[in-house]
């Protein structure tokens, strides 16, 4: 009978900046498991002034916790007993729900998709409305404006190879990491490739709502905490993270040049195509172009994202 552990951040649970297959786990868990996993972000300069709720663990991680590399602060890495390199890591996400009351968002000069064109930072604090019942939630910006919450892990990833080492939590590569894809939300099942013997899945990054491009850099950052079961699939491969949810495919790929991204994407969606139906690569790349829809994730990380989206009616035959 599958078990729930519970991980929330401390100085002994979260790694702040960085990926490495050499991280020692903070937690194992079973095949199939569920997760429950809480994140902290932000260094502190976003904290907010008096009258929001500031995870009081987030003050201790930032007096205790080392910062190799710039980056995320993430939660983990919990190891997932029995996953083997070359195998799948399904990640169905279950449920993602806010932990504070505020989120913030900034500029920095040099950073962003216009970097250079704001030379000074501008930061802002941004409350947070959980909703109940059917209710979204709202971020409520400064100057009015209310947006609908739709909360997600911008980052959720396996330890890289590790012939990398340590690398930066920043750029998304083939372990996931920071992928900033706002189609993960709950509901949707995600896998990984898995690199090292255990997984060692991370996540962090909190976003309340983001747009696709993260065009300044930040989203509404904030403190999540999300539900997950993780299954280690030796039945299927992958090479990149992918993504599903009832009524779509999601495929996706990371390179410093979006075109090559782009390319890379649409490649593995045919990929996805050719192994589900009788089509043949030709007749797939013609489906996607008339019925999938390649999106923009994120301009802003170094390795810049597209995801491409194909809902799963394209895929039926002819009746």
């Amino acid at each position: 009978m599958s078990a729930t552990h519970h991980l929330s951040p401390s100085p002994s649970t979260v790694h702040w900046g960085f990926f490495d297959a050499a991280l020692d786990p903070v937690l194992e868990i079973a095949s199939g498991d569920t997760l429950v996993l809480e994140s902290v972000s932000g260094g502190p300069e976003v904290l907010p002034g008096p009258g929001y709720h500031v995870p009081p663990e987030l003050l201790d991680i930032h007096r205790e916790v080392p910062r190799p590399l710039p980056g995320h602060l993430l939660t983990g890495p919990v190891r997932v007993s029995g996953a083997r390199a070359g195998q799948v890591l399904q990640v169905d996400i279950l449920e993602v729900g806010l932990r504070q009351d505020w989120g913030y968002n900034y500029i920095k000069p040099l950073m962003g998709a216009l970097a250079g064109e704001f030379p000074e930072t501008v930061q802002m604090t941004i409350r947070l409305h959980a909703g109940s019942g059917e209710e979204e939630g709202e971020a409520e910006l400064p100057w009015g404006t209310r947006l609908p919450l739709r909360p997600f892990f911008g980052v959720m990833g396996c330890a890289p190879p590790p012939a990398w080492g340590m690398i930066s939590s920043i750029q998304p590569r083939a372990h996931g990491g920071n992928m900033d894809n706002k189609e993960l939300i709950a509901g949707t099942t995600l896998y990984l490739p898995v690199f090292v013997d255990g997984a060692l899945f991370s996540a962090g990054d909190g976003h309340g709502c983001q747009g696709d491009g993260e065009v300044c850099v930040t989203a509404v950052e904030t403190a999540l905490r999300g539900r997950f079961r993780l299954t280690v699939r030796d039945d299927i491969r992958c090479d990149l993270p992918w993504a599903e949810t009832p009524e779509s495919l999601i495929t996706m790929a990371f390179d410093e040049d979006l075109d090559a991204a782009a390319r890379e994407a649409l490649r593995q969606m045919i990929g996805q195509i050719t192994a589900r139906t009788n089509l043949g690569p030709a007749q797939a790349y013609q489906l996607c172009s008339l019925a999938a829809d390649l999106r923009v994730t994120q301009i802003v990380n170094g390795n810049k994202g597209i995801h491409v989206v194909l809902p799963r009616t394209a895929l039926a035959g002819p009746t």
